[in-house]
C-alpha cells in the first residue's frame, strides 16, 4: 500500500481497471481508500472501489489481506449508513469462503466482527455474523461450541421476530443435532424453519435447503418414497439457480431410488435432461452402486465403494444408508450359500462370496447373535455348523388349549353351584 493516497473518482477507478498486474490495480485500490475525502460522491467511489478491491484479493486467493481489509475500513464504517456496512462486511466474508482451504480463518475472522459489532452496538449485523459463525462451527464438527451459539442467538431472534433469520437459525439448528444423531430435535427446529418460513416470502435457495433437509431427515427414518419427493422439490429450486447443492439433491433422489429397490430407474434418471447437466463422479458412482445392487453383487458392491470413496464413504449421509443396503445384501447373500449345508468350510463361503475369509467370519458370527439363522462357528476346523430350525412340537399349545378350556368349564360349574347354595 502506498502512502500517497488517490482522490476517489471514477477517473481514479478507471485507472486501477486499467492496470495489467493485478497486484498494480490492487495497490491504486488501496490508495483510493486512503482518500481522506467524506463527501457522498467520495464515499460512493470508495464503495465501488472496496467491491472491486474483494474481487481481485478474492481471485488472487489473499485471505489474510481480506481479513485486514475489514479491520482497515472500521473508521469508514463509521461514515455510512448501517445497512451498507452490514452488505459490505457480509460480502467480504463470504469472499473470503470463496477461498479454498480458509476455514480457520474465516472462524477467526467473523469472531473478530462478532466483538467489533458488540461494541459498536449493531445488533443486526452481530445476528448475522455470529449465524454464519455457528455454520462455520459445525462444518469444523465444533458441536458443542456452535450449539451454545445458536441457543442463545434463537432466544433473541424469536424476540426481535426478524423471520428470515429466524428460518436461518432453524435450519442450521436441524442440521446440528442431526449431526449429533439427535433425530427427535433436529425434527423439532426443521417444524419451527417451516413454519417461520410459511409467514414470509423465502427465497428458492432457501426453501430448497429446507426440502433437502426434510428429504436428509425422512431418509433417516426409512420413509425413502417421501424423502425423493422432498429431494426432488429441492433439486428443481437448485437447478433453476444453477446453485451447486443440485446435485447433492439428485444424487440423494438416486439413492432413495436404490433404497426401494428401484435401482433399474437410476439409468433413466441419469440420462434425462436435468440428470445429464450434472454427469460426473457423484453420478457415476450412484450408477456404479446401482448395478451392483440390480445384480446382487457384493463384489461390484466392493469396487464401487473403493473406486468412488470421496463420493460414497466420505458422504456421511450417503454413507449411513448404503452401510445398512452392503449389510442387508451380505446377509441375503450369505443366507443362500448356506442354506444347501450342515456343516461347511467358512473359507469356502468366502470364495464363493468373493470376500475376505476374517470378513465373512465375523459376519457371520453377527447374524448368529441376532439369531438370522440357527447355527455356530466351529474356529478349530474353520468351520460353519448349522443347525436345523427347531420345530414346534404340537403338543404344547393343545396343552395349554385344553388346561384353558378346563379352567373355563371349572368357572362355570362354580357359578352354577353357587347359585344352588343360594
Amino acid at each position: 500500500m502506498s502512502s500517497s493516497y488517490l482522490p476517489a473518482t471514477t477517473d481514479s477507478l478507471a485507472l486501477a481497471m486499467e492496470a495489467k498486474d493485478p497486484s498494480e490495480t490492487i495497490s491504486i485500490l488501496y490508495r483510493i481508500l486512503d482518500d481522506p475525502s467524506s463527501s457522498p460522491d467520495a464515499l460512493r467511489m470508495k464503495e465501488q472501489a472496496i467491491t472491486n478491491l474483494t474481487q481481485h484479493l478474492t481471485a488472487e486467493n489473499r485471505g489474510e489481506d481480506l481479513r485486514s481489509l475489514l479491520t482497515q475500513l472500521r473508521p469508514f464504517f463509521s461514515l455510512i449508513p448501517k445497512a451498507k456496512t452490514a452488505k459490505i462486511v457480509r460480502g467480504i466474508i463470504d469472499s473470503v469462503a470463496k477461498i479454498p482451504g480458509t476455514s480457520d480463518l474465516q472462524i477467526a475472522l467473523c469472531k473478530e466482527m462478532v466483538q467489533w459489532t458488540r461494541d459498536e452496538k449493531r445488533t443486526f449485523l452481530r445476528q448475522r455474523v455470529e449465524a454464519r459463525l455457528a455454520a462455520l462451527l459445525m462444518e469444523s464438527k465444533e458441536y458443542s461450541e456452535a450449539l451454545t451459539l445458536l441457543s442463545g442467538l434463537v432466544k433473541e431472534v424469536r424476540r426481535l421476530d426478524d423471520k428470515l433469520l429466524l428460518v436461518d437459525i432453524d435450519l442450521l439448528e436441524s442440521k446440528l443435532h442431526f449431526s449429533l444423531r439427535n433425530l427427535p430435535k433436529a425434527k423439532a427446529a426443521l417444524t419451527a424453519a417451516r413454519t417461520a418460513a410459511n409467514a414470509i416470502y423465502v427465497p428458492p435457495a432457501q426453501q430448497g435447503a429446507i426440502d433437502l433437509q426434510s428429504g436428509i431427515l425422512h431418509a433417516e427414518e426409512k420413509d425413502y418414497k417421501t424423502a425423493y419427493s422432498y429431494f426432488f422439490e429441492a433439486f428443481e429450486s437448485f437447478n433453476a439457480l444453477d446453485d451447486p447443492k443440485a446435485v447433492f439433491s439428485l444424487k440423494y433422489m438416486l439413492l432413495c431410488k436404490i433404497m426401494v429397490n428401484q435401482a433399474d430407474d437410476v439409468g433413466g434418471i441419469i440420462s434425462s435432461k436435468a440428470g445429464l447437466k450434472f454427469v460426473g463422479p457423484d453420478l457415476d458412482a450412484m450408477k456404479a452402486v446401482a448395478d451392483a445392487h440390480s445384480k446382487r453383487s457384493l463384489k461390484l458392491f466392493e469396487i464401487a465403494l473403493r473406486d468412488f470413496k470421496a463420493q460414497l464413504e466420505e458422504d456421511p449421509i450417503v454413507h449411513r444408508h448404503l452401510s445398512s443396503l452392503y449389510d442387508t445384501l451380505l446377509e441375503q447373500n450369505l443366507c443362500r450359500l448356506i442354506e444347501p449345508f450342515s456343516r461347511v468350510e467358512i473359507a469356502h463361503i468366502a470364495e464363493l462370496i468373493e470376500l475376505p475369509i476374517d470378513h465373512v467370519e465375523r459376519k457371520l458370527s453377527q447374524m448368529i447373535l441376532d439369531k438370522k439363522f440357527a447355527g455356530t462357528l466351529d474356529q478349530g476346523a474353520g468351520c460353519l455348523v448349522i443347525f436345523d430350525d427347531p420345530k414346534t412340537d404340537a403338543i404344547y399349545p393343545a396343552t395349554l388349549e385344553t388346561i384353558s378350556n378346563i379352567g373355563k368349564v371349572v368357572d362355570s360349574l362354580y357359578v352354577r353351584s353357587a347359585k344352588i347354595m343360594a
